[in-house]
């Protein structure tokens, strides 16, 4: 063998073992560099607590953070590349309508860390997959909802049927039912994740055949419930301060313990495909009931004595909320 040839071949071993190696350690007081994609507008509730997590980090002085908003779906993998030709350490965002092009960037850079909310599994050896696994306080929430319906008939307006949604929307259904067996229930899908007027306009359908309580997935049916004077329960983010006569409690998605557990992974140099859903659950605390807050004297005491009740034994381990992904099935018409 030449001595050319020798070269070539310790070069593309040396390549192949640094590929191996997955990204190195940060060193000590560095910065990560992390980058976010969002198809929708930052504000939007889902990807609102992204961006709150990851602001969080940088007031604490641990990253640097840039993100792009309303990218199509047609120009996600370019923004992907972008940002990772860029030296971006972590990329973080919603592959939901994209897993294709971005389970491919992960692959074309395997020293970047990806961390992707997916309906997917993990794709060594950098994609890793989070989820908004809030059914525990949605039920919570149906609780409520299912003791304040004077009606029995309750609403719901979500943005796509898919495991995301129909797992918040079943649990939140269960919950209701368990107050009030004979509850029913009117679904809707807007098929837009951010489509106010429309969720809204789904909503006011809802309210003129009898609900009295709408479950608020997207923006815009707060609107409606407060118009008509009906209840709403929130998803994701607290709005009772905007609609303090309309928002009886809401299902909180707090990102925080996701996003740190990826960041300390990456600045460790020890991130890898890995399932970070769990860290959504109440016991991580990556999900909440809000407080009740204007209704807290306004729900009956023996609601709240339930509320309660269950949200210690979900603490505790001792009963656990379904996760249904199957799409919701509505029982009025």
């Amino acid at each position: 063998m030449s001595l050319a040839s020798r070269r070539h071949v310790l070069a593309a071993a040396s390549a192949a073992a640094l590929l191996a190696a997955g990204a190195p350690a940060l060193a000590q007081g560095a910065k990560l560099k992390v980058a976010a994609i969002y198809t929708v507008p930052v504000e939007q509730q889902w990807v609102s607590r992204i961006d709150k997590a990851l602001k969080a980090a940088v007031a604490r002085g641990e990253i640097e953070y840039v993100f792009s908003e309303k990218v199509a779906n047609a120009d996600y993998e370019r923004v992907m590349r972008e940002y990772a030709e860029k030296g971006h350490q972590l990329i973080v965002g919603e592959s939901f309508a994209v897993e294709a092009a971005a389970r491919k960037v992960a692959k074309d850079y395997p020293k970047v860390s990806f961390l992707m909310g997916s309906s997917g599994k993990p794709q060594a050896p950098n994609f890793s997959v989070f989820d908004n696994y809030i059914q525990e306080p949605a039920y919570l929430t149906g609780l409520i909802a299912g003791g304040m319906s004077k009606s029995g008939k309750i609403g719901l307006v979500g943005g796509y049927p898919i495991p995301e949604v129909n797992r918040l929307m079943n649990a939140f259904m269960a919950g209701a039912r368990e107050v009030n067996p004979k509850a029913q229930f009117m679904v809707t899908f807007i098929n837009s994740w951010f489509d106010p007027p429309k969720a809204k306009e789904a909503a006011f359908a809802m309210i003129d055949k009898g609900a009295d309580v709408m479950y608020a997935e997207r923006f815009g049916v707060a609107d409606a419930a407060k118009e008509r004077k009906v209840l709403a329960i929130g998803n994701v983010i607290d709005t009772q301060a905007q609609y303090p006569d309309t928002v009886v409690a809401s299902a909180l998605w707090n990102m925080e313990p996701t996003i740190d557990a990826a960041l300390k992974a990456v600045k460790a140099g020890k991130f890898k495909a890995e399932d970070y859903g769990h860290f959504s659950m109440m016991k991580h605390k990556g999900s909440e009931l809000s407080p009740l807050g204007t209704f807290a004297a306004k729900v009956p005491k023996p609601i709240l004595d339930k509320v309660a009740a269950r949200q210690k034994e979900i603490l505790a381990g001792t009963f656990t909320v379904k996760v249904d992904d199957n799409p919701p099935k509505a029982t009025a018409r």
